[in-house]
């Protein structure tokens, strides 16, 4: 692809992932976040990394995502309260953020991109029986895991009775 299409790319992620962090309404920056993930699976198909697209889209899109619009409209407040400042930390996180990138900065910089053709990728049908075969465990823990954060989030966001206990 060309570096005029990952530069949109990359804009159109950059622009997304801003109104994840500015909008007020949190229906409206979860659909900004899907964005933001769909256009990270726009880049990994423009270099060529498509079973990473693939992944990206069905785990992120397809599940975290959901899980995150999922707990939202369970807590039933799409609008965060304006009487309380967010903006009073904005000089110091701007300070925060430009200092890290300037340390990510100097830290890549010197390092030498190797232009040795790739190996050889695995075959998608022998990596699929692996995941199937020898990582059903760790994919179970995970699918527990988020289980036991919707369930967390259900009994944390439920409305608490007023009544006294017996």
């Amino acid at each position: 692809m060309s570096v005029a299409v990952i530069g949109a790319l990359a804009v159109f992620v950059l622009v997304s992932a801003v109104w994840v962090v500015t909008l007020h309404n949190l229906f409206r920056a979860a659909l900004s976040l899907g964005l933001v993930l769909l256009g990270v699976a726009a880049l990994f198909i423009a270099l060529e990394a498509e079973f990473l697209a693939f992944v990206q889209i069905l785990v992120y899109v397809g599940a975290i995502l959901t899980l995150v619009i999922f707990a939202i409209m369970l807590t039933a407040r799409l609008q965060t309260d304006p009487s309380v400042s967010a903006g009073r930390q904005r000089l110091p996180a701007a300070v925060a953020s430009l200092a890290l990138f300037g340390l990510l900065a100097a830290g890549t910089s010197g390092l030498v991109i190797d232009r040795a053709p790739p190996p050889p990728a695995p075959r998608l049908d022998a990596l699929g029986q692996r995941l199937v075969k020898e990582f059903v465990l760790p994919f179970e823990v995970v699918s527990l895991i988020l289980v036991g954060a919707v369930v967390g989030a259900i009994a944390v966001a439920a409305p608490r009775s007023k009544r006294p206990a017996p």
